[in-house]
C-alpha cells in the first residue's frame, strides 16, 4: 500500500469516527473535513492553520451551518432541547454519497502516483454545493484562495 493509500484509508476511518460521534450512519464529506482538520498532515496542516481552521473551528462552522439550514425552513435550533445523538455502531457506518462523490472527483485530475494527502483537502475545497462549502463560507473562508494555497504548497 502506498503512503497516499495509507493516509486515505486513515482519513476515511477518522471520517467514520466523526460520523459515529455525531450519530450519523454514513460518513460524508463534512466528516472528512473534520478528520483532515483534526489530524492535518504536513502540507494541509499549515494551510489550514493559516486560515484559522483547526478541528474546533471546523466543528463550529459546521454547527452554525446546521443552525442556518434549519432556520431556512423556520426551525430555531435554540428552541429545542435535543437529546444526545444515538450513535450507530462504528462497524455499521457506511461511506455516504457526498464522500463517495468527493473521492471520485478528487482523484481524476491527477495520476495516482502523484497523489499526496493534501489532495484530499484540495478536493474538499472544490466541492461546489452542500454542507462543506456553506460551512466554510460561514467561517469566512475564501475557498478559492485556500485551494490556491494548497496547490502552491503541493
Amino acid at each position: 500500500m502506498s503512503p497516499f493509500d495509507e493516509y486515505l484509508h486513515t482519513a476515511i476511518e477518522r471520517a467514520r469516527m466523526e460520523a459515529h460521534e455525531d450519530g450519523s450512519d454514513a460518513a460524508e464529506a463534512h466528516h472528512l473535513l473534520l478528520a483532515v482538520a483534526g489530524a492535518p498532515e504536513p502540507v494541509a496542516g499549515p494551510v489550514l492553520a493559516a486560515a484559522g481552521l483547526d478541528r474546533a473551528a471546523v466543528a463550529e462552522a459546521l454547527h452554525r451551518e446546521y443552525e442556518a439550514s434549519l432556520a431556512v425552513v423556520g426551525v430555531d435550533l435554540a428552541s429545542f432541547d435535543l437529546a444526545p445523538p444515538v450513535r450507530t455502531p462504528l462497524r455499521s457506518i457506511r461511506i455516504g454519497a457526498t464522500l463517495k462523490q468527493l473521492l471520485q472527483r478528487s482523484f481524476t485530475t491527477s495520476r495516482k502516483k502523484d497523489l499526496r494527502p493534501a489532495h484530499i483537502l484540495l478536493g474538499l475545497l472544490q466541492i461546489e454545493a452542500g454542507t462543506v462549502p456553506r460551512a466554510l463560507a460561514i467561517a469566512g473562508v475564501d475557498r478559492a484562495a485556500l485551494a490556491a494555497d494548497v496547490r502552491r504548497a503541493l
